[in-house]
């Protein structure tokens, strides 16, 4: 009896997850725009942008379903005009700042980019102490 019910359990936690990979790519995951200038636009944009599913991979180097999803999204709105700086920003809106692999300064943000120049400037002062005891 419990194996039976264990069965059931894991058959119906495998069906949404098989359901997930059996979706149709988006039309615009794999194939290129018809204009090369759009399509260069979206083809630098999409290699400044991470996969949210992959180990820190490009959306233009990934094959997960999220990076095609991605992928036709760009596409798309480079096609209807919009400019690649805020395809990212509207990402970054949705995702969150890891995205992009160009992080801005914000509010959150600042330390990431204020600590390692502290500690420099650390490090520079205690090496500049030392060598001048020294002489």
């Amino acid at each position: 009896m419990i194996g039976r019910i264990f069965a059931v359990l894991m058959l119906a936690l495998a069906v949404p997850l098989a359901a997930q990979d059996t979706m149709p790519p988006a039309p615009y995951a794999y194939r290129q725009l018809d204009d090369p200038a759009q399509e260069a636009a979206a083809q630098e944009l999409m290699e400044t942008l991470r996969c949210l599913k992959c180990q820190s991979q490009s959306i233009a180097d990934s094959d997960a379903p999220m990076a095609g999803d991605m992928r036709h999204q760009v596409r798309i709105r480079i096609a209807a005009g919009e400019e690649p700086e805020a395809i990212r920003l509207w990402l970054m809106q949705r995702y969150g700042d890891y995205v992009s692999y160009k992080p801005e300064v914000s509010a959150s943000t600042w330390p990431l980019f204020a600590v390692p120049l502290l500690l420099a400037l650390v490090a520079g002062m205690i090496l500049l102490r030392r060598f001048r005891g020294r002489a």
